[in-house]
């Protein structure tokens, strides 16, 4: 999949993924393996929410955590797309094999932590 890299280094996170951009908060992550590979199962899920679902929803599932959790750093990790990436991105096959919709297992999956 073709995307743009670009640095940010205002970025609040690490990596962010904008299809067809993914965003670097610095210089030294840009060719990392396993945040590429996470940022591109978040591409996969905007294209098949035709991307601008796809934020709506991120907002909205990042919104209900946060008010069931009163945490950012839970909110962002319970959400069903941040569970899927982080459970395969180390399967660099992944994108591969992944169903389509496969966020949606983890859409009643949250893991309390």
């Amino acid at each position: 999949m073709k995307y743009w890299k670009i640095v940010f280094r205002q970025l609040p996170a690490t990596a962010m993924a904008i299809y067809p951009f993914m965003l670097f908060k610095s210089r030294k992550q840009i060719d990392n393996p396993l945040l590429i590979s996470h940022e591109m199962i978040h591409f996969r899920q905007q294209l098949e929410l035709l991307i601008i679902p796809f934020y709506l929803l991120y907002l909205v599932f990042y919104l209900i955590n946060l008010t069931r959790y009163r945490n950012h750093d839970q909110a962002y990790r319970q959400s069903c797309f941040e569970q899927e990436a982080y459970a395969n991105e180390q399967n660099f096959n992944y994108l591969k094999v992944r169903k389509s919709y496969a966020w949606l297992k983890f859409l009643f999956n949250s893991r309390h932590q």
